[in-house]
């Protein structure tokens, strides 16, 4: 029987700062429309990153963000709380995931997605 504790995928080590990458977001709507989830998988590091989730609008406002100093773990979940409760939520968000070290101009390494909230109802 195996007892070793397993911190990264097998088959992968930890690599060095310079080649950390995001690798996969995920982005889901929680049935309240309000709260949006996010799961960040970036490369096995040996030094741990910082990273930084914002979340904007169709009109560009940021309407969710979250700082991540210093994460232990390369395989992350979060939960977004949209900013405002008196408007409907539906419609176009785009997610920035921005991956850096020592300084964020310009980011090691930086994904775009964009996702939808649908109506109430829908």
């Amino acid at each position: 029987m195996d007892n070793q504790i397993q911190f990264f995928p097998p088959g992968s080590s930890p690599v060095p700062p310079q080649e950390v990458e995001i690798e996969q977001i995920e982005i889901g709507v929680y049935p309240d429309r309000f709260r949006v989830f996010v799961h960040v998988v970036v490369t096995p590091f040996q030094q741990r990153p910082n990273l930084v989730i914002t979340t904007h609008n169709a009109q560009g406002a940021i309407v969710a963000e979250l700082n991540i100093i210093e994460t232990m773990h390369h395989d992350m979940e979060f939960t977004l709380h949209l900013r405002s409760r008196e408007y409907d939520p539906a419609g176009e968000y785009t997610l920035d995931v921005e991956l850096f070290y020592e300084t964020r101009s310009p980011p090691q390494s930086k994904r775009i997605e964009t996702f939808m909230i649908p109506e109430a109802g829908g």
